[in-house]
């Protein structure tokens, strides 16, 4: 049973703070995203260049490709990489993104142990090209990206997958957040409608809260057995500071701020979410609205808290104990 069907009326769900999708439509996305800022975020190319400007670390961009004539170029744009990703630029969902780990005399390894040859890579960004992955369907472009290196503290978390970090981002303030981990049932994606587990992360802190899989509380990841109660993240702090400076990035009142962390450089932006999902209330065992009626009550100072002490506020406002 999911957190929001425990309840059965309206007014059950606004005592326990939990927001529906209306009225995220209309009280945030629709009244705090301009929509003439949506195809910065929608792509994740404009997205990627932009967290470059604003000094933000991203995952290195290997090359695109945007013409069905340069499909098979792929080959020799990755061969000097041991493992690298490609997405859509447009895509949603997770879907569209081919993994490889490594590969060898046109041998393509993915993240299962796999194997796909070179005519599959091709057919792959055929499809990314014709819109098969992207939002409404629209000619798309293929973007590949090298392989982030998975940080060993996250071993036993996420299978076959690199786990990643979603922020709820308000007004510049990180409200609400929590860590996908992949499974063998969302086939190596952090989705949690495919299977992925999401666990609520303490804002302040960065240590696992609760932890759901398809809506349902667990204690140990399904694959792995490791106790999900154990996951803390590390440089919870910085990471914070990069997702709540994704305001001044991109201008959204109201986003998602997906982070990953990499053995080598750290935090980085993977992309922005115009319109961010409202699961990760059921990873976290509250709801949203407490949380962003209190940053709206705030008004507007005469100096702007930067990043840092937005951080700062958060932390001290919405920090919680663990409810294992």
């Amino acid at each position: 049973m999911s957190l929001l069907s425990q309840f059965t009326s309206p007014f059950k769900l606004r005592q326990r703070g939990i927001m529906g999708m209306n009225q995220r439509n209309h009280s945030y996305i629709g009244r705090y995203n301009d929509r003439s800022l949506y195809p910065l975020v929608d792509d994740k190319l404009k997205t990627k260049r932009i967290a470059q400007r604003a000094g933000a670390t991203v995952p290195e961009l290997i090359g695109v490709i945007n013409s069905q004539v340069y499909v098979k170029r792929i080959h020799d744009m990755v061969k000097d990489w041991p493992g690298f990703v490609i997405k859509p630029a447009q895509g949603s969902g997770g879907k569209g993104i081919l993994v490889v780990v490594r590969h060898k005399d046109g041998v393509y390894v993915k993240p299962s142990g796999a194997e796909i040859n070179k005519q599959d890579v091709e057919r792959h960004i055929t499809n990314t090209l014709a819109g098969l992955f992207s939002l409404g369907g629209k000619n798309d472009v293929a973007m590949v990206e090298n392989l982030i290196q998975f940080d060993n503290v996250f071993d036993g978390f996420s299978f076959e997958g690199v786990p990643d970090i979603r922020v709820i981002v308000f007004k510049g303030y990180p409200v609400m957040a929590m860590m996908r981990c992949s499974t063998a049932a969302s086939d190596g994606k952090a989705n949690l409608h495919q299977g992925a587990v999401g666990v609520g992360l303490d804002i302040a802190t960065g240590k696992a809260v609760r932890a759901v899989q398809f809506d349902h509380p667990v204690e140990r990841h399904p694959d792995t057995g490791r106790l999900l109660s154990e996951l803390v993240v590390p440089n919870w702090h910085r990471l914070l500071t990069l997702a709540a400076s994704a305001w001044e990035m991109a201008g959204l009142g109201y986003m998602g701020t997906d982070m990953v962390l990499d053995k080598v450089k750290g935090p980085m932006v993977l992309e922005l979410n115009a319109r961010p999902g409202l699961a990760i209330q059921t990873a976290n065992g509250c709801g949203l609205l407490p949380r962003l009626h209190h940053i709206e009550n705030l008004g507007t100072p005469n100096t702007p808290p930067t990043p840092e002490e937005r951080v700062d506020y958060a932390a001290e406002q919405f920090g919680v104990r663990p409810k294992f």
